[in-house]
Parts: C-alpha cells; sequence; structure tokens
C-alpha cells in the first residue's frame, strides 16, 4: 500500500493541512447543500453567489438528484456494479455506494477526492454493505495514472466500471487538459463501461451565472470554468450517449414522486428535483463505451 489508500480505518490528517481561511470548493458546496462542515471563509462566496444567483440552491440540489437517478439506473439496468467516483466531495447521504448497494448489494465503490477535509470525513464513505465493498482514495483528478493504478486494488478494471466526474471537471482549466483527462480515464476501462458527468452551464442564464462565477472566484482556492453545451458534449466524443443526451441535469430521466429506494435525503426536495421550466444551469450526460 502506498499510504494513500484507506479501507476501514480512514487516518487523521494533520490539522496544518486544512486551511479555514480561504474557501474551498468541496466546503462551499457543503454549505449551498445546508451541510455543517464549512468555515466563514466559504461562507462568505457562497453567500455572494447567492445574492446575484439565489437559484444556485435549487441547482446543487437538481445536480445532486441526478447523481442518484443515474447511479440508480446504472446499478440497475445497466447492470454495473463497479463505481469509480472522483471528486467525491465531502460526504452528504445518500452517498455513491448506498444509492448503488440499496438496489445491488454486491456493488464495489472506490471515492476519490485529494482535499484533507473530505480525508477528514471519508469514514463515512466507507460504510459498505456485507457484500460490496468501498474504499477512499487520496488522489487528485489530474493524475489519472495514479487514480487508475490504486482504484485497481478494489476495482477489477476487466469488467465495465462507471466512471463518474460529477462536479469537479469545471475545477479543471483548459490549460490542464480536461479533455485528455477523461480519455486517458475512458482508454483504462473495458467496452460497456459508463462515463457520467455533471458539469456547470456558462450558457444557460449566462449573464446571471457569469457574475455568479466571477464573484465566487474572487476567493475560492480553486476557480471554476463553466463550459457550454458544446464543449460538455465533447467529453463524451466516441461513446454512445444515453437518451436523452446532454441536457440540464433535472431533466436527465426525472424520477417520478414517491419512496426513494435509496432512503430519504434530509437536504434536498422530492428526487424528481426542480419544476422542468426551470433553468438549471448545469448540464449533464450519460455515456456507454462501444
Amino acid at each position: 500500500m502506498t499510504g494513500e489508500w484507506f479501507r476501514g480505518i480512514t487516518p487523521t490528517p494533520k490539522t496544518t493541512e486544512i486551511d479555514t481561511s480561504v474557501a474551498h470548493s468541496a466546503r462551499v458546496y457543503n454549505y449551498w447543500l445546508g451541510g455543517k462542515d464549512n468555515f466563514a471563509a466559504d461562507r462568505e462566496p457562497g453567500d455572494r453567489v447567492i445574492a446575484v444567483r439565489p437559484s444556485i440552491i435549487t441547482d446543487i440540489r437538481a445536480n445532486r438528484d441526478f447523481m442518484i437517478r443515474a447511479v440508480r439506473y446504472l446499478a440497475t439496468e445497466a447492470g454495473i456494479g463497479q463505481f469509480l467516483d472522483i471528486g467525491t466531495g465531502i460526504p452528504t447521504a445518500p452517498n455513491v455506494h448506498e444509492v448503488a448497494q440499496a438496489v445491488a448489494p454486491r456493488s464495489r465503490v472506490v471515492y476519490v477526492d485529494h482535499d484533507p477535509i473530505v480525508l477528514a470525513h471519508a469514514r463515512a464513505l466507507l460504510s459498505s454493505s456485507a457484500e460490496g465493498a468501498t474504499a477512499y482514495l487520496d488522489a487528485d483528478l489530474r493524475d489519472p495514472g495514479k487514480i487508475l493504478r490504486e482504484a485497481g486494488q478494489l476495482l477489477d478494471f476487466g469488467q465495465p466500471v462507471a466512471v463518474l466526474v460529477v462536479g469537479i471537471l469545471h475545477l479543471i482549466p483548459g490549460a490542464e487538459q480536461p479533455y485528455s483527462i477523461v480519455a486517458q480515464l475512458l482508454d483504462a476501462v473495458p467496452a460497456g463501461s459508463y462515463l457520467m458527468i455533471n458539469h456547470p452551464a456558462s450558457d444557460v442564464n449566462a449573464e446571471i451565472v457569469a457574475e455568479g462565477a466571477r464573484r465566487y472566484n474572487q476567493s475560492a482556492s480553486a476557480p471554476q470554468t463553466r463550459r457550454s453545451h458544446a464543449e460538455v458534449s465533447r467529453f463524451f466524443d466516441g461513446l454512445d450517449l444515453l437518451s436523452p443526451g446532454v441536457v440540464q441535469t433535472h431533466r436527465w430521466r426525472p424520477a417520478p414522486a414517491g419512496p426513494d429506494p435509496a432512503g430519504p435525503d434530509p437536504a434536498g426536495p422530492d428526487p424528481a428535483g426542480p419544476d422542468p421550466a426551470d433553468d438549471v444551469s448545469a448540464w449533464c450526460g450519460v455515456g456507454r463505451k462501444p
């Protein structure tokens, strides 16, 4: 083991590694979700965005609800039993393994993030079903080679894998080659694997979201790069896009009202998401490797 791979026991990171004086994307996201794992430095840019774009709260909930619906689809209808979740963020129930294992108990999930505060809470990601398994890997999306090497300790890359890059690619600017990173991940998984993306949009309510992004970037440790529908669609080049294609997150196979088999989500609304008339400023999609 490299010392950066954890299963069953979560080491406590050095307190000096967590800088609570600078806003961090995972903690701002946690604040928008109504969580408690955030600090004044995170709430300040979060509130600046809310001031110009109150719909950010609805958008964040819609993004998470998309993740829940898509993981459930992959674990049931697509028959996927392995998930590589890159950019996990601070645990927020239900997490990927809770959704997948609720319908497919043998599912295996590797969570990946590169943030000391996420590591500090990673024990919540390791509560697997008896039949399945979960693990946490401390690694950066910018190093896909390391992610693949380490994740292979739990996942079998000879069998289909769902690669989740949900709410993380906007933190990778163009100069850091986000398309190449995604391509490297997909090159390592076999036919029948899936790519799942959720990405903030630059071309939905463009002026408002641009101002929100400007305010966020003033103090965030990792500035965001929003992308257009065409730019997000490019990540799926060479894949078979599932219907309805690349759409706003609340429009991807919205769920009917009713009990959620993954259990209640205390932070959010009905899993059907916002009213279809709303303009959620995020694109999403799921593609299958042929």
